[in-house]
């Protein structure tokens, strides 16, 4: 990459960073009620920082295909050249592209074919997702400390987001409007949504949404990135019920179903639903990027306490991992230490195994 993209990436960086954390101040102060990190030792919340947001959420594409999960193989270079053409020269490619698909595929939820329905990612991972984590990060920063909560969070916020855009755009070259919906639409509106309050309190408290993400683990031999995911959970209590609640997981996945809870706090969820298997080209007579996804069923099986995810299992038709397992902090000690354990049934039928430690943002992962 040229010295002249460094700076021009340096400036734009800088000064949404300086924009974002002047534009949202209210949410999230160091004296500021906590609605998305508590804190806790154990569990999903025990392996969240800023450094596995970004691999989870930069990369979360590489869960799909029939790729090899290697972000050294990505075209930066081009990635990056193309994102910011597009971003940058929004009117200019929306028209290449025609306002009226843009607008019905991806803005406005008035197409419900999986085809045209580019929307339904945008407002639950950029808008509900994206704007959950930007919250959540800087109750992180506020929590651990560190002045100016709001700017650390946005620089982490925007870091993972364009990494995101850049990963899925990798060395494709045109018009690609779908990080201009993202990143010039649903990414400040979930921002702007979850530094409100009121709005923080119905998300966390009346859906009781949640970070459920995987914890990032690398393989060192292969150069793999083993286990990463974005995954956000919501749990919406039936009326009169203290028990029983309808359960919603969402991320590269949908997955529908019910959730128990018991007086200690621990819940057991399980549902089933559908994911992305692969990502094609939608048919076009001009050169230009519109993708979809192929769905494949998903099942899972999930153990919280208080919210914090302990342990879950799921099983689908994908090209990845067919079976995964992920056991978090605090369900099995050795003395002191209270490591993260995941093991996956590959596309090629290999046995992959993980293990994740607190003290260190990304784990190991094997190929068995």
């Amino acid at each position: 990459m040229r010295p002249c993209v460094f700076k021009f990436a340096a400036r734009v960086a800088i000064g949404l960073v300086v924009l974002m954390g002047g534009f949202f101040p209210p949410a999230a102060a160091q004296n500021a009620k906590m609605y998305f990190y508590h804190g806790y030792a154990f569990g999903s919340e025990a392996v969240y920082n800023p450094i596995a947001v970004i691999l989870n959420g930069g990369y979360g594409i590489l869960q799909i295909g029939s790729g090899e999960r290697k972000p050294f193989a990505i075209d930066y270079r081009t990635a990056w050249r193309n994102v910011r053409n597009n971003v940058t020269h929004p009117v200019r490619e929306i028209r290449t592209f025609g306002w009226k698909t843009f607008v019905t595929t991806e803005i406005l939820p008035t197409r419900l074919t999986p085809r045209s329905a580019q929307y339904v990612p945008n407002y639950q991972n950029h808008l509900i997702g994206g704007g959950m984590t930007y919250r959540m990060l800087r109750e992180w920063f506020a929590w651990h400390g560190y002045p100016r909560s709001a700017v650390w969070a946005s620089g982490s916020w925007l870091a993972y987001h364009l990494l995101n855009e850049m990963v899925e755009n990798n060395n494709y070259v045109g018009t690609n409007v779908d990080p201009i919906a993202d990143m010039l639409v649903f990414n400040p509106l979930g921002a702007l949504l979850f530094s409100d309050d009121r709005a923080a309190a119905f998300f966390a408290e009346t859906l009781q949404l949640r970070d459920w993400s995987f914890f990032p683990t690398i393989n060192p031999f292969t150069g793999a990135l083993e286990n990463n995911g974005q995954n956000f959970a919501i749990k919406w209590r039936f009326p009169g019920q203290q028990t029983w609640s309808l359960f919603y997981s969402f991320g590269l996945n949908g997955i529908v179903g019910l959730s128990y809870r018991r007086v200690d706090g621990k819940s057991i969820s399980a549902g089933g639903g559908i994911m992305a298997r692969n990502l094609c080209q939608v048919d076009r007579d001009d050169e230009v990027r519109s993708l979809t996804a192929d769905l494949v069923w998903n099942v899972g099986l999930f153990y919280d306490r208080d919210g914090s995810l302990m342990a879950s299992l799921l099983f689908s038709g994908s090209r990845a991992y067919k079976a995964r397992i992920n056991l978090y902090p605090g369900l099995i000690r050795f003395g002191d230490m209270a490591p993260a354990f995941f093991s996956a049934l590959g596309q090629r039928h290999e046995i992959i195994f993980g293990i994740s430690l607190r003290c260190a943002p990304v784990g190991i992962a094997l190929e068995l």
